[in-house]
């Protein structure tokens, strides 16, 4: 079953972290110094936060998956919207392992389908060139660089 992902850059990790943890009636099920992730059943969505240096807003959306199949089904839908796709195979980002595409919107905004292998202990580290891990100068987590 499919999950919704939306993932905001904040500028204040711990005010944030509290804001949502309110909202949402739950405390993160994971949180580093720079990073809180909910995986929400209600609505069901993994929606998390960062304080990496982005300017605040939306860093990227996406949709994760729970298998390789569901995957590739994405995949062919991001090719049928005309975008240009970036694979990303064990990908090393946002403190998890996962096989990934990447595409952006009209607008440019970066979307991701993706399905989490594990964890790690580092916010990543990006194995594919033209993507980029989140720093105060590279805005979203790992998404393809911008057009």
């Amino acid at each position: 079953m499919k999950r919704f992902h939306l993932h905001l850059a904040v500028d204040d990790i711990e005010k944030n972290i509290r804001f949502y943890s309110a909202l949402f009636g739950t405390e993160p099920v994971l949180r580093k110094p720079d990073y809180a992730k909910w995986m929400l059943e209600d609505p069901r969505i993994n929606f998390a936060i960062s304080a990496r240096g982005a300017r605040p807003g939306i860093d990227h959306l996406g949709i994760q998956v729970d298998n390789e199949g569901e995957l590739d089904g994405m995949r062919a839908q991001m090719v049928a919207a005309d975008a240009a796709t970036v694979e990303h195979e064990d990908a090393e980002c946002c403190y998890a392992a996962s096989n990934k595409y990447w595409v952006q919107d009209p607008q440019g905004i970066a979307w991701e389908a993706y399905h989490t292998l594990g964890t790690i202990p580092v916010f990543g580290r990006s194995k594919v060139p033209g993507i980029r891990i989140g720093t105060a100068d590279s805005g979203a987590c790992c998404a393809p660089r911008a057009r």
